[in-house]
């Protein structure tokens, strides 16, 4: 924890809206642990800026002109594996960010979000979490079960897990906690984390939001459509 507090974070803010970007670098700028290097006012900027200033976290706007959000993520994922992308969106179900989140987005932010909700989200993201509204993945992930074809399963990942283990993570996903899992499944709360635990070792994730996001990108909700 000490050498997580003593590391600035490299933040690069990527939004068309001037009013936004200058906004979240005023509510930014009392905090010492992150550092604003530069604004990007669209996808093509973002990637020459994450070229130029190598940052450690990216908020990304989505709905940008010359090259939006979900395009920027893609590529920047590509070229830059270690930086870490936080969407911003204005709509808590909106269908860019699925497909953001396939393009490898590690979570997403309302920009409405509170100052100490955001500077959180910006720490964790830094620090190898993922930032995610449980109950708005439930409403992502039933989007993904409405429309399957704009899912393509890992089947890898899927093959790992076992139809309960399936089961557990889709309710995890929607925001679920251990003791409500264990009354939908009929199982005990100490089964139900033995099955988490699990889940967490064969995704290689740390948290349940980051299991919620494997979720998605995995299609997991569509393939228990099926």
């Amino acid at each position: 924890m000490n050498q997580q507090a003593e590391k600035t974070i490299r933040l690069l803010i990527c939004d068309d809206q001037a009013i936004v970007c200058e906004g979240l670098r005023a509510i930014l700028a009392p905090v010492t642990q992150i550092e604003v290097v530069g604004i990007a006012n669209n996808g093509i900027d973002a990637i020459d800026l994450t070229r130029a200033k190598q940052p450690d976290v990216i908020l990304m706007d989505l709905k940008m002109p010359k090259m939006n959000g979900v395009q920027a993520t893609k590529a920047i994922c590509e070229q830059f594996p270690n930086v870490r992308i936080l969407v911003l969106t204005t709509f808590d179900a909106d269908e860019w960010v699925i497909d953001a989140i396939r393009s490898g987005a590690a979570g997403y932010l309302l920009k409405d979000t509170p100052q100490e909700e955001l500077v959180s989200a910006i720490i964790g993201t830094a620090h190898g979490l993922s930032h995610i509204d449980p109950h708005i993945a439930g409403k992502i992930l039933d989007r993904v079960s409405r429309h399957p074809a704009s899912v393509t399963p890992d089947l890898t990942l899927i093959s790992q897990l076992s139809d309960r283990e399936r089961e557990v993570l889709r309710l995890l996903a929607t925001g679920l906690s251990n003791t409500e899992i264990s009354q939908t499944l009929f199982l005990t709360e100490g089964t139900v984390k033995n099955y988490v635990s699990a889940l967490f070792s064969k995704l290689g994730v740390t948290d349940r939001t980051q299991a919620a996001i494997l979720a998605i990108r995995a299609g997991l909700a569509a393939s228990a459509e099926d």
